[in-house]
């Protein structure tokens, strides 16, 4: 334990994330910026308890952490009809994702909202995507050629996206880099920030006693990867915050 706390000091020495005090949506408004909140794989599968082969096999404080506070910032927006779009992962039986083993099959359970945020599937305020791939953007795309997501960016008129969810290091990094490259071509008008919430977000413990076991599984330490997702993403363009207040 000691060892990993003096390693994780020394990464957020040599490359730290420098993450801002605070993020204010309601004076993003105030300003003329519409901000929207997105939702990504909140799901049982990557959160609840003993959920399936990529949730977690004890409670999570970060993990925790991230639910509690995507269901605050989930209930605010709704609350004052902000707009939400939430993403779930869900996989039919026969589409495989490798490197990983079946998550999140249709029909399991799986696939859907966390308890704390099953309320989100009937709330008229929130648009739910269920993607088939890692990164959302592309996952949002469909057959017509259209985005849901773009749409949803569009048909609001949103200039600041506020990111939460899980993996920090996967699918909440590929969407924010994805939508990034999307808005410096200008195909995601009007959106012109994208924040990533560091509390929000969440990645998956597997320590390399543990994947040394399992046949081609590479070792992921919660905190450092959590710690390098944030910093590949501020890298990318996004901003990083470490507290959002909604009043």
């Amino acid at each position: 334990m000691g060892s990993d706390m003096r390693m994780m000091d020394a990464v957020r020495a040599d490359i730290p994330v420098d993450e801002e005090d605070d993020f204010l949506p309601a004076s993003e408004r105030d300003r003329g910026r519409v901000v929207g909140l997105v939702l990504v794989d909140i799901v049982n599968g990557f959160c609840t308890v003993g959920a399936g082969n990529l949730a977690p096999v004890e409670p999570n404080k970060q993990i925790a952490t991230m639910v509690e506070e995507a269901s605050r910032l989930a209930k605010a927006f709704c609350e004052r009809n902000w707009p939400v779009f939430a993403f779930l992962d869900s996989h039919y039986p026969d589409k495989p994702e490798p490197p990983y083993p079946p998550h999140c099959i249709i029909g399991s359970g799986e696939e859907n909202f966390v308890p704390a945020l099953q309320w989100l599937e009937k709330d008229p305020n929130v648009t739910v995507k269920r993607k088939d791939c890692i990164d959302g953007f592309i996952g949002s795309t469909e057959k017509d050629g259209s985005n849901l997501f773009v749409d949803w960016v569009k048909t609001n008129d949103i200039k600041v996206v506020l990111v939460v969810g899980i993996c920090t290091d996967i699918c909440v990094l590929d969407f924010t880099c994805s939508i990034l490259s999307a808005r410096n071509i200008g195909r995601i008008p009007p959106l012109e920030d994208v924040v990533v919430y560091s509390h929000g977000c969440a990645t998956f413990d597997l320590p390399i006693h543990v994947a040394k076991h399992i046949k081609g599984a590479l070792a992921h330490p919660q905190e450092l990867l959590h710690h390098m997702g944030l910093y590949m993403a501020k890298g990318r363009g996004a901003r990083i915050v470490n507290s959002v207040s909604i009043d």
